[in-house]
């Protein structure tokens, strides 16, 4: 398992999340940040450092995303 950052991020890029990785494994795209899955070790800090909750487990995305 992996997480992954959704729309609600797009355009936000408050760059909490980036702070907290303890493997740095969350990079700016050119309109939000992303996981690089192979990177991630499924630790979580970065769920709830998110102010826009876009970040979720890959197996738990809520449909709307």
């Amino acid at each position: 398992m992996t997480y992954i950052i959704v729309e609600p991020c797009i355009d936000e890029k408050d760059a909490s999340c980036v702070d907290v990785c303890p493997v740095d494994c969350i990079y700016e795209g050119e309109d939000q940040y992303y996981i690089h899955p192979e990177e991630c070790i499924d630790c979580g800090a970065c769920v709830p450092e998110c102010p826009v909750d876009a970040i979720f487990p890959d197996d738990e995305v809520p449909d709307e995303w």
